[in-house]
């Protein structure tokens, strides 16, 4: 199975610069504190770079 990754909204993209809060918004991530599970691949790891300053990310353990 492949492996998630569970990113958390730390800080407001408010201020920010427009590529970043667009990428915000394509990871899922509406309100500060929400918590949205994405598949770990690629794209998803070049979003979170884009933005690593404002989520945290953590590995989904498999059940």
């Amino acid at each position: 199975m492949a492996n998630k990754l569970s990113i958390t909204l730390k800080h407001s993209p408010i201020g920010r610069p427009e590529n970043q809060r667009k990428t915000v918004v394509a990871l899922g991530l509406r309100k500060l504190q929400q918590t949205v599970v994405h598949e770990d691949t690629p794209v998803i790891r070049g979003m979170i770079e884009r933005v690593k300053h404002l989520v945290e990310v953590q590995p989904v353990e498999a059940k």
